[in-house]
């Protein structure tokens, strides 16, 4: 089947605005204070920040930034085609070693890099979208039929149907596969062999964003931390793949705490997007303290990034340990710190979220049909810069909406 244009963004344009409406959307915060962020005169405890790994409140990445400021101003004034600060390239040479790909290419935005890389590597080929990517990747695509390509959608997980779509497609074009890594709300991830076989098998490159995995999950090995295994070099180190025909897309936004990303590929490939990819050409820079804290990241990142992925992961693990005591169904299975939590209804999304905002929890929410109807509910994402005490709080209010303040249940129960 080929790719509807029909932009899901419009269908949900409705939803979107009664959140709105209910002031549940599009919040202003006034003060951040630790994990804890001020709406208007209210505290609240931040579960929907991606800063994974704390570093956005780690006071070496901030001491980091003065100096290179100083050095190089608070903007680069070039795009990338026209003059790199040294700064991009030692970061993309300790990024390249970090992720064991071949090349890697830094640009600002990980939407950036889908709207121009996947039409550049597409051309007029043909697409293979899963069918639960995220919207930016979507985006992407529908960019790239703009530009000639054949999308199809392959339902999420199944790489049979992902197979008997390649083998109908026409030989001799471009064939790109496009999916997740970490997906951004069940916080799972694919089987990376099984997909990556099958792309080979027919000639397919296989594009991954692990924007939620980068930074978190990496290489296993005996001596590791946590089942997130060491160095949070991402999704295909993770799952012990290589990058055969596999380009990774990641950013440092969720981990990292610091506006950048970057795309993982053959050197050819490289070459080729620093004359394909406008973010290269035409795009503003990124700004000095962004550059300045990622390469603060990465130096903490090798000297106790393992560390902090250990505690992240304890605080998640007591979140889904609650859940499955209270018999709460969650689409978790990774372990990873995006918990999705649908509720018994979906009809009560808005009284929920103002009950959760009432008892100081500030969370995600993730209404039809940016979520399938069944998965409609919130998503906690956990840090590790949360305290053991935050925690206590929110397994006291989960528990609170498990046990119906209203006489029926109002999250989801586990199928027995």
């Amino acid at each position: 089947m080929t790719l509807e244009i029909d932009d899901p963004a419009l269908s949900a344009y409705q939803n979107v605005s009664q959140l709105a409406k209910a002031g549940l959307w599009d919040q202003v915060i006034d003060e951040v204070d630790g994990r804890r962020i001020r709406i208007g005169d209210r505290w609240l405890t931040d579960y929907a920040s991606c800063n994974y790994l704390g570093l956005d409140l780690d006071p070496e990445v901030m001491a980091s930034i003065d100096d290179q400021v100083r050095r190089w101003g608070t903007h680069p004034g070039w795009s990338r085609m026209l003059g790199n600060p040294r700064l991009y390239p030692m970061i993309e040479e300790r990024l390249t070693e970090l992720v064991g790909a071949p090349d890697t290419l830094v640009l600002p935005t990980i939407s950036q890099i889908h709207l121009s890389v996947i039409p550049a590597l597409a051309g007029r080929g043909h697409i293979f979208l899963d069918s639960r990517a995220h919207r930016t990747i979507y985006d992407g695509c529908a960019h790239a039929r703009g530009r000639g390509a054949t999308v199809h959608r392959f339902r999420s997980g199944d790489a049979g149907h992902l197979e008997d779509l390649l083998s109908a497609a026409p030989a001799g074009a471009a064939r790109l596969v496009c999916m997740d890594g970490v997906n951004s709300m069940t916080g799972n991830t694919p089987d990376l062999a099984t997909i990556a076989a099958v792309c080979r098998r027919h000639g397919a490159r296989l594009y991954l964003d692990d924007a939620h995995g980068f930074g978190i999950i990496g290489e296993r090995h005996p001596g590791e931390t946590s089942a997130y295994g060491s160095r949070g070099n991402a999704v295909v180190r993770h799952q012990g793949e290589s990058y055969d025909d596999i380009i990774l897309v990641g950013g440092f936004s969720k981990a990292y705490s610091s506006l950048l990303a970057f795309i993982a590929c053959p050197s050819d490939v490289k070459e080729h997007l620093k004359v394909a990819a406008p973010p290269y050409l035409y795009s503003g820079p990124v700004p000095t303290a962004s550059l300045a804290s990622v390469l603060a990241g990465l130096e903490i990142n090798e000297t106790r990034g393992d560390a902090l992925r250990g505690d992240l992961h304890r605080k998640t693990a007591r979140v889904l340990d609650h859940l499955a005591a209270l018999g709460v169904y969650t689409p978790n299975r990774s372990g990873l710190p995006l918990i999705e939590i649908p509720l018994h209804d979906p009809d009560d999304l808005v009284w929920v979220a103002h009950r959760l905002l009432e008892r100081g929890v500030y969370v995600t929410l993730a209404p039809y049909p940016g979520v399938p109807r069944d998965q409609v509910g919130f998503r906690v994402q956990m840090t590790a810069a949360h305290s053991d005490a935050q925690i206590d709080d929110l397994l006291g209010t989960l528990s609170w909406l498990a046990a119906g303040p209203t006489g029926t249940p109002m999250l989801r129960a586990r199928e027995s």
